[in-house]
């Protein structure tokens, strides 16, 4: 397993550097198929002093890329929350891809074995239906950016297309176009 480790308006010191080595190297136990890890840390100048530093990780697994992302007050406080995170999502992960192979596991278990509490995943609390507009992209971010939102829908007015534009973490924006 390869780690990277990219800081951003932080110091990146050996201490940091050999908890990351650590806490990352754990992750292994869990998904032993794990290529590479990308960890970015950064400092922000957030308004809330508990969310300033930044911890990104990313895993490249075969056919499958897991992304979480944590925020707290210490750089250490949000390693441990990310990684923490990145367990969950492998579970998860883990869990679809046996789910996926289906009958082959149904028909192995007995009938005796005393079954498992199920684990509520996610569900849709809400819908939303709202008209859609013809604007261009930067019109789309800078409404966007006057709600607050992370991502905003549009129709784009360039090509007669739905598409979502989103922020980006380096600051910047996308444009996100279905194609059919």
């Amino acid at each position: 397993m390869d780690i990277q480790i990219y800081n951003r308006n932080l110091e990146l010191t050996d201490r940091i550097r050999e908890y990351v080595d650590k806490k990352v190297g754990k992750l292994e136990r869990y998904l032993p198929e794990i290529e590479d890890v990308r960890m970015d840390l950064s400092a922000t100048t957030a308004r809330d002093q508990s969310r300033r530093m930044v911890a990104q990780c990313t895993i490249y697994a075969p056919r499958a890329v897991l992304r979480a992302e944590e925020r707290a007050a210490d750089i250490f406080a949000a390693i441990d929350a990310v990684v923490e995170k990145m367990t969950r999502q492998i579970e998860r992960y883990k869990g679809r891809r046996f789910e996926r192979r289906g009958l082959a596991e149904e028909t192995m278990a007995t009938e005796t074995e005393a079954a498992e509490p199920e684990v509520e995943r996610g569900r849709i609390v809400r819908v939303k239906e709202f008209p859609l507009h013809a604007i261009t992209p930067e019109q789309a971010a800078e409404e966007m950016e006057l709600l607050g939102h992370q991502f905003y829908i549009f129709l784009d007015a360039q090509d007669g297309r739905v598409a979502v534009v989103y922020k980006r973490n380096d600051g910047d924006y996308g444009v996100l176009k279905p194609v059919f």
